[in-house]
């Protein structure tokens, strides 16, 4: 069978990262609306002569040269002489971080970049996301197979093996110049409308993350405030449905059925605000969570939801700062080897500490009262008092851990795969090992007077972090021996 290609031009050379990206948007856009065309054709004419094909661009680089990059650098370059290239998805929703990202390779390096049509085609049901009134049917509801005509997704280019460490087979032996492909990106953009309820173009480049519905409803009364406070810089509040709100009176319906993972967002132009996450509990959704954000390059996530305190001087109510984690979830086992140290993040750890000063009022020796820094274990059993308790209590002892949930070392450990800066704030909740259990009435008084400072914190501490250099928060201890230069 024949193939159709959108009549596109071949590569061209940049060296100006603005007009880079705009030929990529063409590029992209083009392939794009070539697909949608056809397959509105398809739909409508049945099993057509041809089969359709359109190519997602990619950003491409060459250098010949040794020359040492400033090593205080932990982005922006490449360390050796070879091709790197990367597919490129959404230059419409990725355009501020791919013209910073570009524009550093150029100046960091002095050449300039190329960008062309890939050989990495566009799956129609990614090309489909998003157009009015059409869905992509499944398959055996036409009289013809969807895949005889055009390309459907493909698990060898929708995997993480890049930033697992494997390397990606590029075509000439190219290098990955990203973290993620294009097909992987689109496929996790997918997956956040569905999980999350609300578009990504919502996100922001701070994330929250809680265990708790109860953070939600706290999270909305702060964005109110927020946005009736005219030197706060909030912009808008969003939330599933895509119901977005831009003063603290403006009424927000809550959806009849709400997503697996409620989101909220508090917005700020250049995507500067901060994002809520209900992840629910365990760690697999933790996992699913982490796994589709990751895409969008947060600033930092932080995890700040409830925990078992397993210290008889802890109250419930006091906070727990991580700063390491014991992994017990299994959930990444098979991308992060357990013995993988994830090791805490001086610049998000000061933020978290002060971050609290700033909310309860408290410092220095005083701020022991109500906060104790340690070890978070995270298990993948919920009901684990039920079982013999030896073993667990053992190794709980013996990794000197003071805090025990179902998500906070899934989370980090993520960041640490993915690169993004991470954290952890957690509020003792109950006291299993000394009787001190999360009884209906004992949870009900917990939440009316500790959820609205702990979130104050986790809002405060994203504000200290969004003040940081970029190249502060991603230093060079999230960095492998051969990385991506975008970051």
């Amino acid at each position: 069978m024949p193939v159709q290609t959108p009549d596109l031009s071949g590569p061209e050379r940049f060296d100006n990262a603005v007009a880079a990206v705009d030929r990529l948007t063409e590029l992209y856009e083009g392939a794009v609306l070539f697909l949608r065309e056809k397959f509105s054709e398809t739909i409508g004419g049945g099993m057509p002569a041809s089969r359709y094909r359109a190519y997602y661009p990619e950003v491409r680089f060459t250098t010949s040269s040794y020359a040492q990059i400033d090593s205080r650098l932990s982005f922006g370059h490449v360390a050796e002489p070879g091709t790197y290239v990367t597919t490129v998805t959404r230059p419409d929703l990725f355009r501020n971080y791919l013209i910073q990202q570009i524009g550093l390779l150029i100046e960091n390096h002095g050449l300039p970049v190329s960008v062309g049509p890939s050989a990495t085609p566009i799956p129609v049901h990614f090309a489909m996301d998003g157009a009015s009134g059409v869905t992509v049917p499944q398959d055996g509801v036409m009289d013809f197979s969807l895949r005889d005509v055009f390309d459907v997704p493909d698990l060898g280019t929708t995997n993480d093996d890049i930033v697992n460490g494997y390397g990606f087979p590029y075509g000439e032996g190219a290098a990955p110049l990203a973290p993620f492909t294009a097909q992987r990106i689109d496929y996790s953009l997918a997956r956040l409308s569905h999980y999350t309820a609300t578009d990504p173009e919502h996100f922001q480049n701070h994330v929250l993350f809680t265990n708790y519905q109860f953070y939600i409803e706290e999270f909305e009364t702060v964005a109110r405030r927020m946005l009736d406070d005219p030197d706060s810089g909030y912009t808008s509040f969003v939330g599933p449905g895509n119901q977005e709100i831009t003063s603290g009176d403006q009424p927000l319906e809550v959806p009849a059925k709400l997503p697996q993972m409620p989101t909220y967002h508090l917005k700020r132009e250049g995507s500067a605000g901060i994002t809520l996450v209900n992840i629910g509990v365990g760690p697999s959704n933790a996992k699913t969570a982490t796994d589709h954000i990751a895409v969008l390059r947060p600033h930092a996530w932080l995890m700040v939801g409830h925990c078992a305190g397993l210290r008889n001087s802890q109250r419930l109510g006091d906070f727990v700062l991580a700063h390491a984690y014991l992994r017990e979830d299994h959930v990444l086992d098979d991308d992060l080897p357990v013995w993988t140290p994830i090791p805490p993040l001086a610049e998000i750890q000061t933020s978290l500490e002060q971050a609290v000063e700033d909310v309860t009022k408290l410092e220095g020796y005083e701020l022991k009262r109500i906060m104790r820094t340690g070890t978070v274990a995270t298990i993948d059993n919920r009901n684990w008092e039920l079982r013999d308790q030896s073993g667990p209590v053992q190794r709980l002892s013996q990794s000197r851990a003071v805090a025990l949930d179902m998500e906070s070392a899934t989370i980090a450990a993520n960041g640490f795969r993915f690169r993004v800066p991470y954290g952890t704030l957690l509020c003792v909740s109950d006291k299993p090992l000394h009787g001190e259990l999360k009884l209906p009435g004992m949870a009900t008084d917990f939440y009316r007077t500790q959820v609205a400072s702990h979130l104050l914190i986790g809002i405060r501490a994203m504000e200290l972090i969004r003040e940081m250099p970029l190249e502060r928060i991603h230093s060079r201890k999230l960095r492998s021996f051969e990385e991506t230069a975008f970051l």
